[in-house]
């Protein structure tokens, strides 16, 4: 009898060692998923990189280029954008992107009667500026452009005065072999 209880005593620390066995390998099957799937983010993260390596990308506060509720470039601003300007001259096979961007506070009156209907516009209207004032420095004009995205890709929360500040700005960016 002893030996009946002595055996399935064994036969069940048996099982339960391979139970636990199971588990083990369960766990590592997840663990290698876990890591397979952490080697194809960070594959994407490194072309990500990549990317961003070939683009150069300079951030300009909108303040600092336009006059309050203004789309027409500053005098400091048009001295604020004047260090990029050898940069970009000496570009030949990149593309440049001039994005506009804005707060989400409505445009005024003022630019209403103007034609300025909303912050895409604004933004629009801002980032052409910036274009004529480089093409005005000599940067070649087949491979400059404009692009207003308005209120729409904030870099801050619009509930401070502060966020709205950051949100106010222009990205020039330099895209391809060259930048």
């Amino acid at each position: 009898m002893v030996r009946k209880y002595a055996a399935a005593a064994a036969g069940g620390a048996l099982a339960a060692l391979m139970v636990s066995a199971c588990v083990s390998e369960q766990k590592y099957e997840q663990q290698t998923q876990q890591l397979q799937q952490t080697q194809v983010q960070a594959a994407a993260q490194q072309q990500q990189i990549a990317k961003m390596e070939e683009q150069d990308k300079w951030v300009v506060a909108g303040d600092l280029l336009f006059p309050p509720g203004g789309y027409q470039l500053s005098a400091k601003g048009k001295q604020a954008l004047q260090q990029y300007v050898p940069r970009l001259q000496a570009l030949q096979s990149s593309k440049v992107v001039v994005y506009g961007y804005t707060d989400n506070k409505p445009v005024g009156s003022a630019l209403k009667r103007k034609g300025i209907d909303n912050n895409i516009d604004l933004s629009s209207k801002r980032a052409d500026d910036v274009v004529a004032y480089f093409v005005s420095q000599g940067i070649n004009p087949n491979i400059i452009s404009a692009k207003g995205f308005g209120d729409t890709h904030p870099a801050a929360p619009n509930n401070t005065r502060q966020g709205r500040a950051q949100n106010r700005r222009i990205e020039i960016v330099v895209e391809g072999p060259a930048a």
